[in-house]
């Protein structure tokens, strides 16, 4: 097995629980912009727009066509569009509310924090690599607990890259003093981090929770976090 000496994660979804705390995060949105009131009184109906359309927009953000900005209200008003709902003001005033709750969730990815404190117990440099907005992710990090285990913080912003692009691997490496040989990257997805590692020439771990088949052979795949412990 290769000796890697830096390890890199993904934050969303890989460590940080993104789904449990964004849905928490959704419904106080919801309630806090009486969202009842203006005639969506289905939650569940609004729920599946706005992921539908921040999905795509998260897209169109990764390929370059949209800005952060852009993408971050206009998740908003296309979902309030749906529902016949043409108030730019509101879907401003949603933005805001979710980008203010949702750093200040904390929920994690089962064993992450035990991962973490593993790998730095073994001697790891670990880092996070993410195409998540710089202020939102040291929020994240700071209130769930885990800043201290991570030297470097590589974003989209700050890299003015983004995965699975190879400029924010080599970004990375740059930045840490590491080698693509000595690093490993470890997420959940497979087109972005996974790929996007591979391409870049470095050595891959795939979380794959709900083993979703693919035709890739990333060099680890793992059901668990925990399973990771039996690798490094």
């Amino acid at each position: 097995m290769p000796a890697y000496n830096h390890l890199f994660f993904d934050l969303d979804h890989t460590l940080w629980d993104f789904e449990a705390n964004s849905a928490h995060t959704l419904m106080q949105v919801y309630e806090e912009c009486q969202l009842a009131s203006h005639g969506i009184t289905d939650y569940d109906a609004f729920a599946t727009t706005y992921h539908a359309h921040n999905e795509v927009l998260w897209a169109r953000f990764r390929n370059g066509f949209i800005k952060r900005d852009e993408l971050r209200w206009k998740r908003f008003w296309l979902t309030l569009i749906d529902f016949k709902i043409g108030d730019t003001h509101l879907a401003h005033e949603m933005s805001s509310a979710y980008l203010e709750i949702l750093p200040t969730q904390r929920r994690l990815i089962p064993h992450a924090e035990e991962l973490l404190a593993y790998c730095k117990q073994q001697g790891y440099t670990m880092h996070l690599i993410t195409n998540g907005f710089e202020s939102t992710q040291r929020q994240k990090l700071q209130v769930s607990g885990i800043a201290p285990y991570f030297t470097e913080l590589i974003t989209s912003e700050r890299s003015n890259s983004v995965k699975p692009q190879a400029a924010i691997f080599q970004y990375a490496l740059q930045a840490t003093g590491a080698t693509a040989e000595e690093s490993i990257m470890i997420g959940d997805a497979l087109e972005i981090d996974i790929l996007g590692a591979f391409y870049a020439g470095w050595h891959q771990a795939y979380y794959n929770p709900a083993r979703t088949p693919h035709r890739h052979k990333p060099t680890y795949e793992v059901a668990s976090l925990e399973e990771l412990m039996k690798i490094f």
